[in-house]
Formats: C-alpha cells, sequence, structure tokens
C-alpha cells in the first residue's frame, strides 16, 4: 500500500514512474541490455521508496518493527517453534 499522506498528484507521479521503469526492465530483459536494466531497476526502487512501500515504514501502530530480525531474535521465536515444519 502506498503512503496515505502522499498527495494524489505525488501519487499518480510516482506510480507513473513506477510502470515506466518496470516496461523499461522488461524490455531490457528482451534485448538483453544489462546496463539498462541496471538503471530500470533502480528506477523502479527509487519509485517504490517514494510510495512508502520500501524503506522505513510509514505507519505508527506502537509496536516494534522486526522486519529483518532473525525470527529467533523476536517475540515471535516461541510461535514459530510450535508451527509444524515443512517437508523438504
Amino acid at each position: 500500500m502506498s503512503n496515505p499522506a502522499l498527495s494524489d498528484r505525488e501519487r499518480q507521479h510516482w506510480v507513473q514512474v513506477l510502470m515506466r521503469a518496470r516496461r523499461e526492465m522488461g524490455d531490457a530483459r528482451l534485448t538483453q541490455d544489462m546496463e539498462a536494466k541496471k538503471k530500470a531497476r533502480a528506477t523502479v526502487d527509487e519509485a517504490k521508496r517514494a510510495l512508502g512501500e520500501r524503506g522505513p515504514v510509514w505507519w505508527d501502530d506502537g509496536t516494534p518493527d522486526y522486519n529483518r530480525h532473525l525470527i529467533r531474535n523476536t517475540p515471535y521465536a516461541s510461535w514459530y517453534e510450535g508451527l509444524p515444519q515443512a517437508k523438504s
């Protein structure tokens, strides 16, 4: 979800940037242009960060952010240990 604090104009701008960059990534993949693909990927990342889809969280519900933590280092460790393990 995009950050709801963005103005409609700003959100629309970044969505357009994002969609254009995704098309450029597809074109670069077809032509195997690695430099163009790298540039498009950076633009996708920039747009997603501007929209609030990546990077620091834009919401504040008062709870700690455990993103990018090992599960064993969070309060969810015992819950996770109790889950049935996937068979490989």
